[in-house]
């Protein structure tokens, strides 16, 4: 009886471990798909979107009033046979559908057409603009994101205080503040001057010529400082909101308690448990920001007269540049898409309750 229960036993003993161990990796690889099939559908939602805005990009710019020829030509008089050479040259003379296939054709293989006023092909001029736009919009990134956390943790903190009344109203004001109407306000008031208040910056530019080097920087520094505070002020509010708004959710929960009965102070409890946690929408909203600061330089770049692409957007449309148009608002929206789907594949990472 006792050899006969043995294998049973062994059976019975080994069964429930085995099941244990392949239950503890079922999820584990359930996860890992589940996960997979996530970022695939996350992926291709991002590639029907880029597909959609490369098809808009096409048809909404040719609804701008103004001929690209007349431009070319410097508004002088000239002859059909003239205008019919620049149209060729340009393409303006295929059928419509001719022109949006051709133009799909080539943005697939990364050739975004010539810029009609510029001669050259749009992705150089893009790319000989970029590093400016980068300078300003990473270097206001920064600052705001640092400054709403900064100050949304401690609003949260002193919820219903003097300061958390403070910071969120200035920052809700300076939020729906139009970010040119601030920046030509700063020009004003910083630049030129007022009354007694001498002009300390310059009025627009990326440099004042002549310098190189330390001085080289240390100039374009002066340079950047109000379309860079311009940013920071009508952006930080955003991260501030959320932020505390995050936080204050937190505050009630249990393991907060237990910490403080632990006997650690305030200050460990804020930043080592409460912080952390907050900061998941948080962090997906910094994706959501950085992508959105890039695209919405248009206005900033423009009042200051910077050299990026959102002061060669402007330009572009001014004339209409179609192809140049047509490449930045790709650009643009490429860059919102991209953070977007960036963010929504990472906050899985932090938050395992997502994408499950």
């Amino acid at each position: 009886m006792t050899a006969e229960a043995t294998p049973a036993l062994v059976e019975g003993a080994a069964g429930p471990g085995s099941t244990g161990r392949a239950a503890g990796r079922a999820p584990r690889a359930g996860a890992s798909a589940s996960y997979l099939r996530y970022v695939a559908g996350r992926l291709g939602g991002a590639a029907v979107s880029l597909l959609a805005v490369l098809v808009t990009s096409f048809f909404l710019f040719r609804l701008i009033p103004g001929d690209p020829v007349k431009f070319m030509t410097g508004g002088r008089p000239v002859s059909a046979q003239q205008i019919a050479v620049y149209r060729k040259e340009f393409g303006l003379d295929l059928p419509l559908w001719h022109q949006f296939t051709d133009y799909c054709g080539k943005a697939l293989t990364g050739d975004l057409g010539t810029s009609y006023q510029f001669r050259a092909p749009v992705l150089d001029k893009i790319t000989e603009a970029l590093p400016n736009t980068l300078l300003l919009t990473v270097t206001a990134f920064v600052l705001y994101t640092a400054l709403g956390i900064f100050l949304g943790t401690r609003s949260a903190w002193r919820n219903g205080g003097a300061g958390d009344r403070l910071h969120t109203g200035l920052a809700l004001t300076l939020y729906s503040i139009p970010s040119f109407w601030l920046g030509l306000l700063l020009i004003i008031v910083l630049s030129v001057g007022v009354g007694p208040v001498p002009g300390l910056f310059p009025t627009g530019g990326m440099e004042s010529g002549g310098t190189e080097g330390f001085a080289y920087v240390l100039d374009v520094a002066h340079h950047l400082v109000l379309p860079v505070l311009t940013l920071v002020a009508v952006e930080y509010g955003q991260t501030l909101l959320v932020t505390r708004s995050a936080l204050l959710d937190e505050m009630g929960s249990d393991y907060l308690t237990t910490a403080r009965a632990k006997g650690l102070r305030d200050d460990l409890v804020r930043r080592r448990h409460a912080v952390p946690n907050a900061l998941l929408p948080t962090v997906t909203l910094i994706f959501v920001n950085l992508g959105r600061t890039v695209a919405g330089v248009i206005l900033v770049e423009t009042v200051f007269s910077w050299p990026g692409l959102g002061g060669l957007f402007y330009q572009a449309l001014s004339v209409p540049d179609l192809p140049l148009v047509q490449g930045l608002f790709f650009v643009f929206a490429a860059a919102v898409i991209l953070m977007n789907t960036l963010a929504d594949l990472l906050y899985p990472l932090l938050d395992p309750r997502v994408g499950r």
